[in-house]
This record gives C-alpha cells, structure tokens and sequence, in this order.
C-alpha cells in the first residue's frame, strides 16, 4: 500500500471533524519525471522551476486556484469553479505544447492534469476525501500533455466553454466503489467544428526487453457473489508466482484489476498496459472441487496461443496454481528451465481452512475502511491460530497494523494478545 493510501487510511479511523465544501480539485504531475531526473537532474529541476514561475503559478493564481500541496513533481490545487480550473488547466497546457515545440523529446516536460467536482474534507490547510482521491486517479488516466476530467465536473461546464471533450467511458477508478465516467479535453480543437464524442486515441506504452504479462482477473463462475474473493486472490497468487521468475516482467495487480468487471478489447490492454501476453480466465469452486480455465492472447493481435483447464480439490490448490504458472511460462519462453520456475514456487501453508481466511482478509483489505481493515486483521488472527508458521499471514497482518496506526497510534479494539500475536506490543 502507498503512502498516502495509509494516510488516507488513518484520517478516516480517526474519526476527527473538520470542514467540509464542494470544490474543484485539480490534481497534475510531470509525466516521466524519474527518467527525466535520471537523464539530467539538474536541468530537469530548473525547467520545472521555471515552467512553475512563468507559467503554472501565475496561470492558477490568475484563475482565482489556491495551491494546497506540491511534491517533486506535482501540485494539487483546490478552485471555487470547475471553470476556472478548467480554463487554468487548459492554458497551462497550451503554452506547454507551444513551448515544447523547440525542445527534443527525450528533454520535454509534459503535464498530465486531472480535475473533478467533489465534496472535500478542509484540516489545516491541508484537503483530503474522494474529492482529492478522485483528481488523483484521473490525472493517472491523463495522458502527457493532457487533461482528464470527471463527469461531474464536465456537467459543470458544458456548454460555457468551447472545448471539445472526447468520452472515454466508464472507468474503474482504484479505491472509488463505483465506476466513473470521464472525459478529456482535446486540446486545439474547437466545439464548433469537431463532435463531442470524439473517440479517445489508446496511448500505446513501449515494450519492454523481456517476455510481459498482464493477468486480469478472473471470472468467478460459481454462481455465488461470496466466492468473488476466492477468485482474487488465486489471481493475486498467480501474480505472485510469475514474479518470481527473473525472465518475466509482470504487471502489478493494481494496474491489472483496473479491468474487472470492464469487457474490454485485449489489444487495448496490451497498449494501455504496455504487455506481449494477457491472461484471462475463470475460476468455478463448487463444494471441495475448483476447476480453472486460461487462455494466454497475444495482445498485439488478439490471437489465442494457448487455453487449458485445471481441475482438482482444494486440497491440491497450490499443485493447481504451480502448473498454470509453469505452463504460462513454458509456453511464452521455451527455453526457460522448469527447475527454475519450479525454484521459485512454494507452499505457503499445509492448512486450506488458513488459506480461506488469508484470501478472505486480502478482499477485506482492498476496501480500505475501517470496518474492513478490523475485519481483515481478525480473520488474519484465525489464519494464524491455524497455522502459526503461516508467514503470508503474520505478514499481511503487520502490514494492516503498521498502515492503520500511521496516523492514529494502536488503532485496533481488539486485544492484541489473540493467537498468533504472542510477543507483540
């Protein structure tokens, strides 16, 4: 978990009060910043500097904006009108565009720019909420040089403005319970000569130097929306077990479960995500028998290399998830040796009952809320009264604690002296 997840975390197990008003947050970053800082540090600082007092600063300050906090490479900014932030964003990245003109690429500094309408929370001078969180997502979905927007900031504007605003559907936003339809503003182009549902270009990211793979989630079959987290976690486990193998590049879950619940085309996965491969299937657990199926697509072309189904008791889960691993592998690179990938697979507990729990706690955990933070740790305390060299567990555990109690000290009711916790302070 981030950082400012874990705060964000912290501030609600609080509980404080403090103000609250509608605003319009506009959240930016510098788009490739560690490569730019990598390739010249120096230069990278003082044309951000620059950018900053000939342009940023006075732009927003122009437009009424109040800057609330700034990193190494971005801002967050708070507006009283979606207009202004609007206009204020799009002027910004005009005149980036224009500057970058007579600058080489690799040289260039690009801001992606998101903005929503929402309810935010005011602490020392400080902002937070899904107002916040929101604008934080949206300027991820941005593209270098552009602008995302919410659809309740475009409601906003529409029709006060002349931009031209291409629908880019709805999106499943990290840590936002529902998923949210957003747009983005096509920069120099005029409303009244271009449609506004103009179709979204896909930025397509470079490949990398070894085999890639995206794993999206999977499809739970079993007819029972409780088992959707038995479904995850074999997914995050799968995740887990292709790491492992130095010859792959694999893309995080966070990045990969943006799709669930989405159909999607998997030539757009391969460009958004930046992958060769793309595996998807589903998972179908009835009584003490699973089944799963696969199929590996090669997403430059949609083609199907490879599909198989799995079937056994969960008894054999870890064999089950131990061959889908070595076949994906197997099947994308020959020539990797087996006793590798078989090196880096492993049992992480003898006690299926441990395991339930363990995947339980991981769908507790991605809510991220107090009651289900509580609920995660509880059900990791009975993991581990299972299985007391369960080290995924006591793991998983320590990490809830020590993100929870960033903010608020020991924030669990709880005793702390259940099983499995013998020692702990």
């Amino acid at each position: 978990m981030r950082s400012n997840d874990c705060y964000r975390v912290g501030a609600a197990l609080t509980g404080e009060r403090a103000e609250r008003r509608l605003a319009a947050v506009l959240a930016a970053d510098v788009a490739g910043y560690s490569r730019l800082m990598g390739s010249d540090e120096k230069r990278t600082l003082a044309d951000l500097k620059h950018l900053r007092g000939t342009l940023v600063d006075p732009q927003i300050s122009a437009h009424h904006g109040r800057i609330v906090k700034t990193t190494g490479d971005g801002m967050l900014v708070e507006f009283a009108s979606v207009v202004d932030a609007v206009e204020c964003a799009e002027k910004v990245q005009r005149e980036m565009a224009a500057r970058n003109r007579e600058v080489a690429a690799e040289a260039r500094i690009e801001f992606r720019i998101g903005i929503h309408l929402g309810d935010i929370i005011i602490d020392d001078n400080d902002i937070f909420g899904d107002g916040v969180n929101i604008a934080a997502r949206l300027e991820g979905l941005a593209e270098p040089g552009g602008i995302c927007i919410s659809d309740d900031a475009q409601r906003q504007f529409r029709g006060k403005v002349d931009f031209v605003f291409a629908d880019m559907g709805q999106q499943t936003l990290k840590n936002i319970a529902e998923p949210m339809r957003t747009w983005q503003i096509r920069l120099g182009a005029s409303a009244s000569t271009m449609p506004a549902t103009s179709p979204r270009p896909a930025p397509s990211l470079v490949l990398p130097d070894k085999p890639s793979i995206a794993v999206l989630p999977f499809q739970n079959m079993s007819g029972d929306p409780d088992q959707e987290y038995f479904a995850d976690g074999m997914v995050e486990d799968i995740i887990t077990a292709l790491s492992r193998v130095k010859w792959f590049f694999v893309i995080a879950r966070n990045s990969s479960f943006t799709y669930k619940g989405r159909h999607v085309d998997i030539r757009q996965v391969g460009r958004e995500l930046g992958v060769r491969y793309v595996l998807e299937g589903s998972i179908r657990k009835a009584g003490n028998r699973v089944r799963i199926t696969g199929q590996l697509i090669e997403a430059a072309t949609g083609n199907h290399i490879w599909a198989d189904k799995f079937e056994g008791g969960l008894e054999d889960i870890f064999e089950l998830q131990d061959r889908i691993t070595e076949t994906v592998v197997a099947t994308i690179e020959p020539s990797l040796q087996v006793a590798e990938i078989r090196r880096s697979s492993f049992k992480p507990t003898g006690s299926l009952d441990a395991y339930d729990l363990y995947l339980r706690a991981l769908s507790q955990y991605y809510v991220l809320s107090r009651e289900s933070l509580d609920d995660a740790l509880l059900l990791l305390n009975k993991a581990i009264a299972l299985d007391s060299d369960y080290a995924f567990a006591k793991a998983f555990a320590a990490q809830i604690t020590v993100c929870a109690g960033a903010r608020t000290g020991p924030p669990w009711r709880r005793s702390p002296s259940g099983p499995g916790w013998r020692g702990r302070r």
